[in-house]
């Protein structure tokens, strides 16, 4: 869920995510050790959106937004058959990243308070984190082995979210997509 400099979770932070199952056999090892948000109880996921309201303003009636806001979009398949690079980041590269890239425009037109990322980056890149704030040389034998667990193919047909609780995140509801 988080990226650089979103380490310093707390409590009431909230997100939305797509869970991977799919992917866990081929990063679980890897997010365990090298991916800060894993160690804290977030799935192998791809971020929908980040940060998105504090917990103390998530009532029913978010929550029937949320669902409203999924009916729009019909569930999907999809594909991650390649590594990408941020910055002391690696991750895998969902194919297509149309899907997430419009979840993510919708939830930003329903709640435009909360751009993704607080709007540190031009474009949001739909994927899923495996390894960050991590040098070169570990990213590269990360990238190694994880190439020869790849592709990973998954069924996309719910959005979860999460709520820190001070110490972990956990869910709060999952929310289908049509």
């Amino acid at each position: 869920m988080a990226d650089d400099d979103f380490h310093g979770f707390h409590a009431g932070q909230s997100g939305l995510i797509v869970r991977v199952p799919a992917a866990e056999p081929a990063v679980r090892a890897w997010r365990g050790r090298l991916d800060p948000s894993a160690r804290v109880g977030v799935p192998a996921h791809v971020t929908v959106l980040f940060p998105f309201l504090d917990a103390s303003r998530i009532d029913q009636g978010v929550c029937t937004a949320i669902g409203e806001v999924l009916d729009r979009h019909q569930s999907f398949e999809v594909r991650f058959e390649r590594c990408g690079r941020f910055p002391g980041v690696l991750y895998l590269a969902p194919e297509p990243d149309t899907p997430f890239r419009r979840l993510t425009e919708a939830f930003v037109a329903r709640w435009p308070e909360n751009p993704p990322f607080d709007g540190q980056f031009d474009d949001v890149v739909p994927h899923l984190t495996v390894a960050q704030g991590q040098d070169e040389d570990v990213l590269e034998k990360a990238e190694a082995d994880l190439l020869g667990r790849l592709p990973v193919v998954a069924h996309v047909s719910s959005v979860d979210l999460l709520v820190h609780d001070g110490t972990r995140w956990r869910q709060r509801g999952s929310f289908p997509l049509r």
